[in-house]
């Protein structure tokens, strides 16, 4: 029988997550848009491990394919980071959870695995949750993309980039784990900075505020929780089945819908519900997948 730190910790990560959107929300309404914020943060994360490992950096340097990592998990944190300060929560995370979807076509494109009858079905079921999200009842479905926010297409980005650092760093499993988790949190910030930077020219993103207690001490305590998050993460991905690290993950969509619910942050439309209990079944399926012996993981 396994043991239940496993599952705790990545119950911890989970629950990070699921309510990482209240602390951006809470730094913006303090002036500090959450590119900065997200650029902040994972400065002080890098910064603590480049100090607690500082040959790390080596590491890093000798696996120049490691950019393309940067690339893809700074995307994700920027897209996710900003969609669940400016948009509905719920709505954000089960756009964000189309993940399993977009890494059935990358490991295709990227890795050469042809799509199995059930990935080609998860894929639809995911497909089908994101119309019925996105698009007004009783509307043509040409209006699907004239439907999107930024919060939507930022939640479809952070996603998409999301399994193209899965799909990433199962292409670069020979690199040390340091290295990688370095290169992510190191991709994070320059991203965010990057990001900002061209907000900040074309008028999207306010300037970068003068210090302020709440979002100081907001942005400090989230970093601390994001490292401890993603060191929860290790610890339990390292310890059970992908299947089940996959299943106790959808438990972010449990935390996050609870906790914006009650703060009002979210808005549960009978769309919304059915569409997400389709993205969140094709998830379910992808995630008992991985469970089955002998199973592939697509």
């Amino acid at each position: 029988m396994h043991s239940p730190l496993p599952f705790a910790a990545l119950l911890f990560n989970a629950f990070v997550w699921g309510l990482a959107w209240w602390p951006f929300q809470r730094m913006h309404q303090a002036g500090l848009h959450p590119l900065w914020a997200t650029a902040c943060m994972y400065a002080v994360v890098l910064l603590a491990l480049l100090v607690w490992r500082p040959g790390i950096w080596r590491q890093v340097c000798a696996h120049p394919q490691l950019w393309v990592l940067a690339l893809a998990s700074g995307l994700n944190n920027v897209a996710f980071n900003w969609a669940v300060t400016i948009g509905d929560v719920v709505r954000v995370i089960l756009l964000f959870y189309l993940m399993p979807a977009w890494a059935v076509l990358l490991a295709w494109r990227v890795l050469g695995e042809r799509p199995t009858p059930a990935a080609l079905l998860r894929l639809a079921l995911a497909f089908a949750g994101v119309v019925l999200v996105l698009l007004p009842e009783g509307a043509p479905a040409a209006r699907l993309w004239q439907n999107l926010s930024l919060a939507d297409a930022l939640a479809l980005l952070g996603g998409f980039m999301f399994a193209l650092t899965n799909v990433t760093l199962r292409r670069l499993h020979a690199v040390p784990g340091p290295a990688r988790m370095v290169t992510m949190f190191g991709g994070c910030m320059l991203m965010a900075l990057a990001v900002a930077g061209i907000g900040l020219q074309v008028g999207v993103v306010e300037p970068f505020p003068a210090m302020n207690s709440t979002w100081v001490i907001t942005g400090l305590l989230l970093a601390v929780l994001l490292m401890l998050g993603n060191w929860a993460l290790q610890f339990g991905a390292a310890r059970l089945a992908a299947g089940t690290t996959a299943l106790v993950m959808l438990s972010e969509v449990l935390f996050a819908s609870v906790s914006s619910a009650l703060m009002g942050a979210s808005a549960l439309g009978t769309r919304t519900v059915l569409g997400g209990a389709l993205i969140l079944l094709a998830s379910l399926l992808a995630a008992l997948q991985f469970r089955r012996p002998g199973a592939s993981a697509h």
